[in-house]
């Protein structure tokens, strides 16, 4: 199946859900978000779509919304892949978990969360993954200022502030 036959389907399973679709080397679909869990399943258990395995999930700030981003791969069919964005809310920024569906969404999610605040309903588990619950704001945000002296406490009750 090519890119654009996996475009043409995607389309007639989930009409409504497709926001834009772009064939290229990595085809691209927007999606609306609620939709995301039940695409992502149909896509990893599909015969002959086969998306078993969920390479990266990032995010990018665009300053009025935030956008998460999915890279699907194949493992069966070579050369077979898509991308999946959802535009989120940036005063509400919460997107569906799909550690429902890949496992490796558990770790990934957790890093966009730690780095831009987005939200993922329905995580196990979902809490900062390289910095400590008391760091002030999400560093990859557009909005986030940049403080030199930053606290930070370890261990427990030990107060301490970092200049770097």
């Amino acid at each position: 199946m090519d890119a654009a036959q996996l475009i043409e389907q995607l389309k007639l399973q989930f009409g409504d859900a497709i926001r834009e679709a772009v064939v290229g080397d990595w085809p691209v679909v927007r999606l609306a978000g609620e939709r995301l869990p039940e695409v992502g399943a149909y896509l990893k258990d599909s015969p002959g779509l086969d998306m078993d395995l969920l390479v990266s999930v990032t995010a990018v700030d665009y300053e009025d919304h935030f956008e998460t981003v999915y890279h699907l791969r194949s493992i069966k069919i070579p050369g077979h892949r898509l991308v999946i964005k959802v535009r989120v809310n940036r005063q509400n920024p919460v997107v569906p978990s799909l550690t429902g569906v890949w496992q490796s969404a558990r770790l990934q999610e957790r890093e966009v969360y730690d780095f831009f605040g987005i939200h993922f309903e329905g995580h196990p588990n979902l809490k900062r993954l390289f910095l400590w619950e008391q760091f002030p704001g999400y560093p990859l945000r557009k909005d986030f200022r940049y403080n030199t002296s930053i606290p930070y406490s370890e261990p427990p009750g030990q107060e301490q502030v970092l200049n770097v």
